[in-house]
């Protein structure tokens, strides 16, 4: 009877053992602020044992992944090359979680097409990044040659535009509904989503997953579970958009609920994974590398970059 209670101690020790181990990790999640991070608010709130950090600086972002120190990331997905090359391929894409977000607004009603912007002058921010690659781009493929001045910030632009100091800009969401929200006579007069897809036979991706190499081939199963719960969050987003947008405001990925519910909808949150993220992704790695391959670290990343 002895030696049974000790095998039952002994059983009661051991099993936690194989129970946790690699699968029931204290996953470390990055987001960026913004639409990167809209599709995260509902695994959030939801997973309080998920460590999540949420930042407003892409370089801060970078630093951290290179470090090792966050196992899951939502980043641009031009950064996501870069950090492929420098890690030498400690980072996979693991999903694509952002089409595209901007929108040339002008005050006025001159600006129709992307046509219309020859010889004019537009202000934009992003620049070193997919905004100023994905302008560079569309322009180089239409022949049209405008003048572009880049500011630092979006909110600066933004401001701007309210003020009426800049007729013409090209902001992201959720700045470009804060800017419309601030300027009655202000008007979206280009999706630059709808010109990339008139343009280009890839879609326009401009955010993604991805994940620490080791991490992922240590804990397949919790990173699968991960994104099984990020592609339910998105979906929470895209359907219930109220709610989704009290969250935003709730964990600071957007300051105000009321500029998140009007921006969701034009964001274009989204989860693909598998053969479909394979082809996006390549896609739009050529065409960023076309426009400057320092864009995406200098070389066309291979294969292996796909989870």
């Amino acid at each position: 009877m002895k030696k049974f209670v000790v095998l039952l101690v002994l059983l009661a020790l051991l099993i936690p053992m194989y129970s946790c181990g690699a699968e029931n990790v204290n996953l470390r999640v990055l987001t960026l602020k913004g639409p990167t991070g809209i599709g995260m608010v509902k695994l959030i709130k939801d997973n309080p044992d998920y460590n999540f950090t949420i930042s407003s600086a892409p370089d801060e972002v970078a630093a951290a992944v290179i470090k090792g120190d966050f196992d899951i990331a939502a980043v641009p997905i031009n950064l996501a090359a870069t950090l492929y090359k420098k890690t030498e391929g400690n980072v996979k894409i693991a999903a694509i979680n952002t089409l595209g977000v901007l929108y040339v607004l002008e005050n006025g009603t001159t600006i129709n097409s992307l046509e219309d912007l020859e010889g004019k002058k537009i202000y934009a921010t992003g620049q070193g990044s997919t905004p100023e690659y994905i302008l560079a781009a569309l322009l180089e493929k239409k022949g049209i040659e405008c003048e572009i001045e880049y500011l630092t910030e979006h909110s600066a632009l933004a401001a701007k535009m309210v003020s009426g100091d800049v007729v013409i800009g090209m902001l992201p969401e959720p700045n470009v509904t804060s800017a419309l929200s601030g300027n009655k006579d202000l008007r979206i007069a280009i999706d630059i989503t709808e010109e990339w897809e008139s343009s280009f036979e890839y879609k326009l991706v401009q955010g993604c997953i991805i994940v620490n190499t080791d991490f992922a081939e240590k804990n397949s199963k919790a990173l699968d579970n991960f994104l099984k719960e990020y592609k339910s969050s998105v979906e929470y987003v895209n359907s219930n958009v109220d709610d989704a947008a009290a969250l935003c405001e709730e964990y600071e990925i957007i300051p105000k609920a009321a500029l998140a519910k009007k921006a969701i909808p034009n964001c274009n949150i989204t989860f693909v994974d598998g053969t479909e993220m394979k082809t996006m992704g390549d896609g739009i790695f050529k065409v960023l590398f076309d426009a400057d391959p320092k864009s995406i670290g200098g070389a066309l990343p291979d294969e292996a970059i796909y989870r």
